[in-house]
């Protein structure tokens, strides 16, 4: 899944940040569903005539509706998309896996009812279903594809992912998990701190959309402090991109 690159080196000292709230994507940050979304959209493209590759070329970190406002304006409506992506989980669930790491870390955030939303581009049939499928933490707030006007890279779904936290300090910080440099650049724009994974895009992609920190996977990113009366975390960011 990764796109192979010139020696990269994931291996700059531990980096600690200290913040209020954690805010992720899903696709290719909490799971892959990479063979799972392909078998989607060539569905979807012999039913429209459109190359299915020529689709899946700009459609990762996009919301469906943006992608079908271009090929086939006609079933970019929620009601088609909620109903198509809902069937994902169902028909492809074996085809999904999990990010390493990823589990471990939104157990541990549950565990301790630290501030924490999923902000996607795909619908919530298609989060839920994903999360039933691999029995993954459910957040107790969720920014989905409906929810917006516009999709990433605007920055609307990552600050209301904010408000959902509903967090009590005037100027909180925000870190931003993702995989797709839109939602690098959305969380960016936001003003929050991004971790981009190293997972589905290029290095260069991800430098250039702005990453504060670009690490292989969840297995970089460590839990060490919890201060509920503060509500401040201290995450460790390991073996980052140099």
């Amino acid at each position: 899944m990764t796109v192979p690159e010139t020696v990269p080196s994931f291996s700059a000292p531990p980096h600690t940040v200290t913040c209020h709230g954690l805010l992720f994507d899903m696709d290719g940050t909490i799971i892959d569903s990479t063979e799972a979304v392909v078998k989607h959209w060539q569905s979807i493209g012999r039913k429209i005539g459109v190359d299915p590759e020529v689709i899946l070329a700009t459609s990762h970190g996009r919301r469906s509706i943006d992608v079908l406002r271009i090929y086939e304006p006609k079933l970019a409506n929620w009601d088609y998309i909620s109903e198509a992506e809902g069937r994902i989980p169902k028909e492809f669930g074996s085809d999904v896996v999990e990010i390493p790491g990823s589990r471990d870390l939104l157990d541990k955030l549950e565990q301790q009812s630290i501030p924490w939303c999923i902000v996607t581009s795909g619908t919530r049939p298609l989060v839920t279903g994903w999360l039933d499928v691999l029995k993954l933490a459910h957040p107790k707030n969720l920014v989905t594809a409906e929810d917006v006007e516009n999709g990433k890279p605007d920055p609307a779904c990552y600050q209301m992912g904010k408000t959902k936290l509903a967090l009590p300090h005037r100027e909180p910080t925000i870190v931003v998990f993702e995989d797709a440099p839109a939602g690098v650049r959305s969380g960016k724009a936001a003003g929050f701190v991004v971790v981009a994974l190293h997972t589905t895009h290029t290095l260069n992609q991800l430098r250039e959309a702005g990453a504060d920190f670009i690490v292989r996977d969840m297995r970089s990113v460590v839990l060490k402090t919890w201060d509920k009366t503060s509500g401040e975390a201290e995450i460790e960011v390991l073996d980052a991109l140099v």
